[in-house]
Order: C-alpha cells, then structure tokens, then sequence
C-alpha cells in the first residue's frame, strides 16, 4: 500500500489519477532531489537500450508479425493490472504521457497504436517471453538482451525505491 489508500488493487484509472496528482504536487521537488535527477537519467538509457537491443536482435518484428498476422499479443487486458502508482508517476516524471482511455479493447490499457506507451514497464513487461520466441532465439543470441533488462529492472528498483522514500519525506515534512 503507498500512501493516500492507492495499492495495486486499485482501478488503473484510480492509480493514474494518484500518480497525476503526486506528479502535480511534488514534481519539483521530486526532480530537484539529486538521487532521484540522476537514477531517472540512467534509467531511461537502460531502458531505451534494452528496446534497442529487442529490435536488433529481431524479437520486435516476430511480436508484430503475431500481433498483426496471428491475432496474439502478450500485451493483453489486464497486464495494467500488475502496475503500481509509484511506476506511473514515474513515467510521468520520464515525461510520458498516461492514455485517458484504452485502445485497444483486449489490450493492455497502455498499448497503444504502436506499441506501450510507458518508459517505465513493470517487470513482466520488461523480460517476459514467450515461448515462440525462446524456441526462436538461441540463449546466447538473447543474453546481450537479458544483460540489459537486468541493468534495467535494477535501476528501476533503486528509483522506485528513491521516490517511495522521497514522498514519504514530504509527506513527513523533511524537505529541504
């Protein structure tokens, strides 16, 4: 549970509208604090690495082709389920932008047209695959790939907690 009654059991709708207000609230003083500035930045680099890294080994095209070809996505309604308040916040501090509504029906609330929209995906989101693809892809032609969703979900973890800590500091009146 983080603060404010908001837990992961909360409507997405709820915990978007909790990440929008805190991001309203405390966004300077979330992004002046020089731990917080700094894991944001490494973060978004891992983060666009290990999407780099997807698309060279050629696990984006087979998801698209089927997506497209085969009607499957991992990507599916109820995966949005599993994100946190905290995660949405801070994709808002990254500077992206939480949909008003679903594009997709049997989708994940944040898949949009060209694929999600967030920055900062939950865990799942960042090293599942399936089983198509592991059959596909030799292990050693996927350890680069696991090498940077490692660094990713381990930033991830430090900023998360960072900002946990940081709104807990606020919320208790220690801000500089």
């Amino acid at each position: 549970m983080i603060p404010d009654g908001i837990s992961v059991d909360s409507p997405i709708e709820d915990k978007i509208a909790w990440a929008e207000s805190r991001l309203v609230r405390h966004r300077f003083r979330l992004l002046k604090d020089a731990l917080i500035a700094t894991l944001l930045e490494r973060f978004a680099g891992a983060a666009e690495a290990s999407r780099r890294q997807m698309v060279d080994t050629g696990i984006v095209e087979v998801c698209r082709d089927c997506d497209l070809k085969e009607g499957g996505s991992c990507c599916g309604r109820g995966i949005e389920d599993r994100y946190t308040g905290l995660l949405l916040l801070i994709n808002l501090l990254l500077g992206c932008r939480l949909p008003g509504t679903r594009h997709d029906p049997s989708g994940c609330y944040f898949l949009g047209e060209r694929g999600c929209v967030l920055k900062a995906r939950h865990v799942i989101c960042i090293n599942y695959l399936c089983k198509k693809i592991t059959d596909r892809f030799p292990p050693e032609r996927l350890a680069p790939l696991r090498e940077r969703e490692g660094e990713e979900i381990n930033l991830l973890f430090l900023l998360t907690e960072r900002v946990r800590e940081a709104l807990r500091d606020i919320s208790a009146g220690f801000t500089e």
